[in-house]
């Protein structure tokens, strides 16, 4: 069974660690950078991305995350973490991780009182998935290798880019597993093909 992380500093971590679970990996909370070398694959909770960020610094996270991500190991951002990940922030000069090929405005769909839940289609993936949006950002634009999974109201929400995915919305909120069996998928195959290459 591979082994999935969870970034444990702020956000819905527990929910990621059950969904994990429930996908047939091992999940482990992640509050330091000496747990990244452990991993095969790391999420991205959900949560507030400035909080986050505030808190990779204070834990000196950020270059380990990067290092992580330039070593291959997929990573998942949902919503807050799809923020983290991303290359471009709207309204931000620079980005958080900034791995993932897309550009991304926060806050897109209203605020916490505007959540809503909406079964969506999921290329690769499956039909009326329940995606429930809080507060959630969305992808404005996508890199040419970037494939995009699935829209709603005309914008991007769900997007894969290499060993990169990120999600608008709350996968980890239902009772659905099917995106994250996706990228238990995603990282069962990262560690296949490196042992093939050994």
């Amino acid at each position: 069974m591979v082994k999935i992380g969870v970034l444990g500093l702020q956000g819905a971590v527990r929910e990621h660690v059950q969904a994990i679970g429930a996908a047939g990996a091992v999940a482990i909370i992640v509050k330091h950078a000496e747990q990244l070398k452990e991993l095969d694959g790391l999420v991205l909770p959900g949560g507030e991305s400035t909080t986050m960020r505030k808190l990779i610094d204070r834990y000196d996270m950020m270059e380990p995350l990067r290092h992580f991500a330039a070593e291959g190991k997929p990573m998942f951002g949902t919503c807050a973490g799809l923020i983290l990940l991303a290359q471009n922030v709207m309204g931000q000069q620079t980005p958080h991780i900034g791995v993932m090929d897309v550009v991304v405005k926060r806050n897109s769909f209203g605020r916490q009182v505007d959540s809503f839940e909406i079964p969506l289609t999921l290329k690769n993936i499956g039909e009326n998935f329940p995606a429930v949006f809080i507060r959630a950002p969305h992808i404005v634009s996508v890199g040419a290798n970037v494939e995009v999974l699935a829209e709603y109201d005309g914008r991007v929400v769900l997007a894969k880019d290499g060993q990169f995915l990120g999600c608008s919305f709350h996968p980890e909120l239902t009772e659905d597993q099917r995106i994250m069996v996706y990228f238990v998928q995603m990282v069962e195959q990262c560690v296949l093909s490196k042992l093939a290459k050994q």
